[in-house]
């Protein structure tokens, strides 16, 4: 495929700064007052405050769990459920569309 550099070599397109304006057109371009700094207002959905709720009571993972499922990963005993991951599942996408309505 051939790229097409016109763009380059077109003299009346510009691609430096631009030149300072003058006359009405920098009048109208200048701020005539300081400008006030952006506001920006965040909203969490239920999920996340409900999420934040729980790791701030002191909520934590049971680390000999982990340790267990570790070890039956590793010597090919895991069964995954895949009857409780279609649920999880499904209640995942049940929450993200009430709170998209919401």
């Amino acid at each position: 495929m051939k790229v097409n550099d016109s763009v380059k070599k077109s003299p009346s397109v510009g691609v430096g700064p631009s030149a300072p304006k003058t006359g009405k057109a920098a009048e109208s371009a200048a701020p005539s007052a300081p400008a006030k700094p952006a506001s920006d207002n965040v909203h969490l959905s239920t999920q996340v405050q409900n999420l934040a709720a729980s790791h701030g009571s002191g909520a934590v993972f049971d680390s000999g769990k982990v340790q267990e499922i570790k070890a039956a990963i590793a010597e090919g005993k895991f069964q995954v459920d895949p009857e409780k991951v279609a649920n999880g599942l499904l209640d995942t996408v049940s929450d993200l569309i009430r709170t998209r309505k919401g």
